[in-house]
């Protein structure tokens, strides 16, 4: 888990109750490591007084308790709070206790002695789940729609909601697709259930077939026990896919049958496992276009694409900037100023700037601007100078032409540094990718997503 996560998951509230003290405090001291917040109860009594001071988002209980069992205090907290997960530990488990307690809500069971990784691994990714659709509700109101594109959008979003058809999401990047995913999840009929989302063009096909498929234990170097995929833990819920394009062809012809059959096989596994989710997938490519060359599957389109949603660049919605900005602007006073501070001010001419720019990283791009502003403005006004947005054909949008050239200029002569500063590192290696990403200062899959976007083949080193 990366720095990141771990500084989100200290707003992660957490009780363990078990009567034995040895094993209630190294539990809380396992599940303490991901930063979280987590107290103790020594049984079911203490642990509904230890609720009613104040809620958890995790419970982890031990089954068999003096005066109350996990089982009944399952009950108890799914009546009371029925938002809070709670896993089940025990050392006397039985196939027919552990569907009685899943069918009661429990989101796992888990038979002692259990492997210290794996509670720490179910904790992080139920305690992911709970701050992401925290992130949802904080998150929404930056689905502005005061121009007329995408307040179409927003009805089109709307009418998608509550229908259970594969969503496909389109647009730039830096539009917001995975916030309109969380939108999607929020309003429709599943909303109580898991959203659970993966980048295609962060991981390599095996890992990717392993993150929604999930593995049996010794399926591959480093799977030392078996794990869920994602498909799997959805339980009913949502799956987000982004960046559908960058999967190989045989990924893809993998995923059109986990849609068409609605099971996956693990890998190293020989037995398929039913599942049930809801996909929402994300592009910022023209998937027609990828068909026409072959790039990608036609079938796969069409069954990932029953609705599809396009969400406009920011440059198309000139009349939303000026309120996004002001909520970002608000964010980035409480982030980065002194908590006595007040909130600089929006002058007209940096208005008129904003409006004025291109923005060819969308909302994320205006986001990182103000942000920045808030920061170097000395005098409570942010000014256009404080923008940084510096290019003189971004300062007015009448000739879009000369933008448009500057742009796919720009972005030519990126890619030519990014081929000869890859292809150089690839030669150092002998066509090793391993060796070349960490010269390169970044992980191998990130570096075999470039090579895939430039059209680099490593057998030219060998």
């Amino acid at each position: 888990m990366s720095g990141n996560d771990k500084r989100k998951l200290t707003d992660l509230r957490i009780l363990v109750v078990d009567d034995e003290d040895d094993l209630r405090r190294g539990l809380a001291l396992l599940t303490g490591s991901l930063g979280a917040d987590v107290r103790e109860a020594a049984d079911g009594e203490a642990a509904l007084r230890a609720l009613q001071e104040g809620p958890a988002d995790i419970v982890i209980t031990d089954l068999r308790m003096p005066r109350m069992s996990g089982s009944d205090l399952l009950v108890e907290i799914k009546k009371l709070w029925p938002q809070t997960e709670v896993i089940i530990l025990t050392g006397f488990g039985t196939i027919q206790t552990a569907v009685t307690c899943i069918r009661r809500g429990a989101a796992h069971f888990l038979t002692k002695p259990f492997d210290n990784r794996e509670i720490v691994q179910i904790v992080e990714r139920l305690g992911r789940q709970i701050v992401t659709s925290r992130r949802e509700s904080s998150r929404e109101e930056l689905f502005v729609a005061d121009d007329p594109a995408m307040r179409e959008t927003l009805s089109l979003v709307e009418r998608a909601a509550p229908s259970p058809v594969p969503i496909l999401l389109e647009g730039e990047s830096g539009t917001g697709k995975e916030l309109v995913a969380q939108i999607l999840h929020k309003k429709s009929l599943v909303a109580d259930k898991p959203f659970l989302a993966v980048n295609a063009a962060a991981l390599p096909d095996t890992l990717l077939e392993s993150e929604l498929f999930g593995h049996a234990k010794g399926a591959f170097t480093g799977a030392d026990r078996q794990r869920k995929g994602l498909f799997e833990e959805a339980r009913g819920g949502t799956v987000f896919l982004d960046e559908v394009e960058s999967m190989s062809p045989s990924f893809q012809g993998k995923l059109l049958r986990v849609l068409q059959e609605k099971v996956v096989r693990p890998l190293g596994q020989t037995d398929d496992v039913r599942v049930s989710f809801r996909l929402i997938s994300a592009t910022n490519r023209d998937l027609e276009d990828l068909i026409r060359t072959g790039a990608f599957r036609e079938d796969l389109f069409f069954r990932i694409g029953v609705m599809r949603i396009h969400l406009p660049p920011l440059r198309n919605r000139p009349a939303d900037i000026p309120r996004l900005a002001q909520t970002f602007l608000e964010r980035a006073a409480r982030l980065c100023l002194p908590s006595d501070a007040r909130a600089p001010t929006l002058s007209e001419e940096a208005l008129t700037a904003l409006r004025s720019h291109s923005w060819p990283g969308n909302v994320r791009e205006l986001e990182n601007t103000i942000q920045r502003a808030v920061i170097v403005s000395s005098d409570g006004v942010i000014r256009a100078h404080h923008l940084g947005l510096g290019h003189p054909r971004w300062k007015k949008r009448d000739d879009d032409q000369d933008m448009l050239d500057y742009n796919e200029g720009k972005q030519r002569a990126i890619e030519s540094f990014q081929r000869e500063f890859i292809g150089r590192a690839l030669e150092r290696s002998g066509g090793n990718v391993s060796k070349a990403a960490e010269s390169c200062g970044m992980t191998r899959a990130a570096l075999q997503r470039i090579m895939r976007q430039l059209g680099i083949d490593r057998t030219r080193f060998l």
